[in-house]
């Protein structure tokens, strides 16, 4: 994929799969604009991995939940690279509990990062988007929101509200030259499954046909082809990268 002449951003890109996506990105030629929350050295280690392949880097702290710290971002992203054209919205956590003892915070915090998070990214980059007539959007969305999970009630909703959002945002945009896809990763390791206890993984990987869990650099790839010419005729679709989890 040639990215070359093309500005992302990408939230959530401190480490993990959203690291893993800004240097794919990078890599095949795009400047990139790294958003994180509140670990600066990572995102800092983050920018030196995408500036290793010349590109033009802007780091930008900002809780993706606050609709005012995400306008301040836009504009920062505008005024430095002048316009922005693919963004890929990657922000997430979790606050993993039955439901019946999941408290309103739990479930709300999820609720404002994971889904009005992507929503007011969406929302302002679409506006950018529209005056260019071109744009790319891929939404981080999880086979948990295809197909649910116990003890996530919060987050199933979150990601199965990102798909939601997605197609209809597609069918919004499309006359513009806008693609809007979401990205369904399954059982991938990341510092955020590192934490499920041994029992409930391998669980899960008894579920996974292809018998191991997937890397960050997996789901990368594959942003980087929705966020590419090649995928010019591809929008509203949920394309699950998990192994056959999902079967």
């Amino acid at each position: 994929m040639d990215l070359s002449n093309k500005c992302a951003l990408v939230t959530g890109a401190s480490r993990g799969i959203g690291r893993a996506i800004a240097v794919a990105l990078a890599k095949a030629g795009a400047d990139v604009a790294i958003n994180y929350a509140g670990n600066a050295e990572a995102a800092k280690q983050t920018e030196d991995l995408c500036a290793a392949y010349g590109v033009n880097t802007l780091v930008f702290k900002a809780d993706v939940a606050n609709a005012e710290e995400c306008k301040a971002m836009m504009d920062c992203v505008k005024d430095h690279f002048g316009r922005l054209d693919i963004l890929v919205n990657n922000a997430g956590i979790t606050r993993d509990k039955l439901m019946i003892g999941m408290s309103e915070t739990d479930f709300t915090e999820v609720i404002d990062t994971n889904l009005k998070g992507s929503f007011l990214c969406m929302q302002l980059a679409s506006k950018l988007m529209i005056k260019q007539r071109y744009g790319r959007i891929i939404n981080l969305s999880s086979v948990v929101g295809l197909h649910g999970n116990v003890g996530q009630v919060n987050y199933a909703a979150s990601k199965a509200g990102v798909i939601g959002m997605t197609k209809s945002a597609a069918k919004e945009l499309a006359s513009r030259n806008i693609t809007v896809n979401a990205v369904a990763p399954g059982m991938i390791e990341t510092d955020m499954t590192a934490v499920i206890p041994e029992k409930a993984k391998e669980a899960m990987m008894a579920g996974i046909p292809a018998g191991r869990a997937g890397a960050p650099e997996e789901i990368a790839d594959m942003v980087a082809f929705l966020a590419s010419d090649k995928a010019a005729y591809i929008t509203g679709q949920v394309i699950s990268v998990d192994g056959g989890m999902g079967i």
